[in-house]
């Protein structure tokens, strides 16, 4: 059903028929070709273009909005050589709208209507999540011209249009890729039409805002805590982000691929992490990375990784060994190695960023000895090139051995002032916690008692030398390790003849 809605004596060209004079038109004249719709994006106004009907007594032409199968019309142009229409009150900003086209004659009567033309109706949606725009707009009838692509226009904060892209005639969405957030964007899509002419869309626009991500991420470091059992991370970011959501990751020595272990907010540009799982042991590999929105990784920090400290020891000899620190965005300033013997770490070596190896002797350090264990542990200090100012000190494990606890005590000694043999001293492997030596001789006369471990009997009783023989000694001594060792045995003085 046509629904004319037609106004005063324009709206319909009235005829009198006087009976026997003249016979009445009922004739409809033929339709108009409906060639093209498009689009003002500047206006907003919608365009329609058709071709003349081919009957010889068009008078004009109406112009219908074509809703559900009926139309409903929107003007009436008494002008048989009229070709198009401009529809200023146009709702084709705000959705896609059809139309058809009748021609009228002299009497009356009008054409079937033409062949139906929607309008492009363009919309824009933000994908933050993947940094894109996508434009889709409804598909253009390819009757009576076909279509044979779309382009996509775009204006950036109200510039030229410039083409975006291209895309078939069968497609009817586009993503426009790597927006820049806090600009606004203004899509028209264009059918490119068979004959060279096109249909433009509506101006479809949109300002894309995005959380703004850390423009960096440094990974300070990652070190051992004072416990020795987990490893505590640093991470500094840009403070200017509006992101502050970071999964962090963890690969440890040798197995494939990093692991999530932690999903937290930072504060103030700066994300901190205790990882009371980690196998201190083991080279562990840490990396942070923002999270947006859709807990996506957008930007990702340098390597932090621990380091572990290996002790060994051959004969008197002890080696120290480690890796060398990954991965800060400044260069290895200095390792500096410490040494804790029973009375708290303190430095014993200031070592070359080149440096991941050390060797010491047991005997430079037994009388430093007081407790069971003698501890080691190394620091790297980050140098000052770090682009962001930032100087990380990582610590590594402590690596610690058993102390020997031996007493030596010789059966033989020469005091005769050549230098050689001259005293009688135990010597011990250790600084004792206790200590008592005493010396006397057969009959149980005492020629030396001291309780300083450092102290030697130079065989001398008041002032006088004691005669060639053999004497006792009896040796108490504590260990670090809460032992109590009580020995006793002889001595022979043997003083040369010149």
């Amino acid at each position: 059903m046509i629904k004319r809605y037609l106004s005063g004596t324009l709206a319909i060209l009235m005829v009198n028929f006087i009976p026997g004079l003249c016979q009445e038109d009922k004739d409809p004249p033929a339709s108009p070709v409906f060639n093209r719709v498009t689009v003002d994006h500047a206006t907003g106004n919608t365009e329609l273009f058709w071709s003349l009907s081919v009957s010889p007594d068009v008078a004009g032409y109406i112009v219908y909005l074509y809703q559900n199968g009926e139309g409903y019309v929107l003007d009436t142009i008494y002008n048989p050589a009229a070709t198009n229409y401009v529809h200023y009150s146009s709702g084709s900003s705000y959705f896609s709208e059809s139309f058809v086209v009748a021609a009228i004659d002299s009497s009356g009567n009008v054409s079937p209507l033409s062949n139906e033309l929607r309008t492009i109706f363009a919309s824009t949606q933000i994908d933050t999540c993947n940094n894109k725009i996508l434009i889709s707009w409804n598909k253009y009838f390819s009757i009576p011209v076909k279509v044979t692509g779309y382009t996509v226009n775009v204006s950036i904060n109200g510039s030229g249009y410039f083409q975006a892209g291209i895309v078939s005639g069968e497609t009817n969405s586009f993503d426009y890729q790597n927006f820049t957030s806090d600009v606004e964007y203004c899509f028209v899509v264009r059918a490119i039409l068979e004959n060279n002419q096109s249909s433009g869309s509506n101006k479809s626009c949109t300002r894309a805002r995005i959380l703004r991500p850390p423009q960096w991420i440094n990974a300070d470091f990652a070190t051992i805590t004072n416990t020795g059992d987990k490893i505590f991370l640093s991470f500094t970011y840009d403070p200017s982000s509006e992101i502050n959501l970071f999964r962090l990751e963890r690969k440890s020595g040798t197995s494939d691929g990093f692991q999530w272990i932690a999903h937290d907010y930072g504060s103030n540009g700066w994300f901190v992490y205790t990882d009371e799982k980690a196998d201190v042991l083991t080279t562990n590999y840490y990396r942070l990375s923002a999270i947006n929105n859709c807990n996506l990784p957008v930007v990702t920090s340098n390597i932090a990784s621990n380091m572990v400290l290996t002790l060994g020891t051959m004969g008197d000899e002890i080696k120290l060994q480690w890796p060398s620190y990954k991965e800060w965005l400044g260069d290895i300033a200095s390792y500096t190695l410490f040494m804790n013997t029973g009375r708290g770490y303190f430095e014993i070596a200031y070592l070359l960023p080149s440096d991941t190896a050390y060797t010491l002797n047991y005997k430079d350090i037994m009388y430093d000895i007081r407790k069971e264990k003698v501890c080691f542990l190394v620091t790297a200090r980050e140098g000052h090139n770090n682009p962001f100012g930032i100087e990380g000190v990582s610590r590594s494990n402590e690596a610690c051995f058993d102390i020997l606890e031996n007493i030596t005590v010789p059966n033989l000694f020469t005091p005769d002032g050549d230098l050689i043999n001259d005293l009688f001293r135990p010597v011990l492997s250790f600084t004792p916690t206790s200590y008592h030596l005493l010396i006397t001789n057969r009959h149980g006369i005492i020629f030396f008692d001291t309780n300083d471990p450092l102290e030697a009997w130079d065989g001398y009783r008041n002032g006088a030398p004691v005669p060639q023989d053999v004497y006792l000694w009896f040796l108490r001594a504590g260990t670090p390790s809460g032992k109590e060792i009580s020995r006793t045995g002889t001595v022979t003085l043997y003083r040369s003849r010149k």
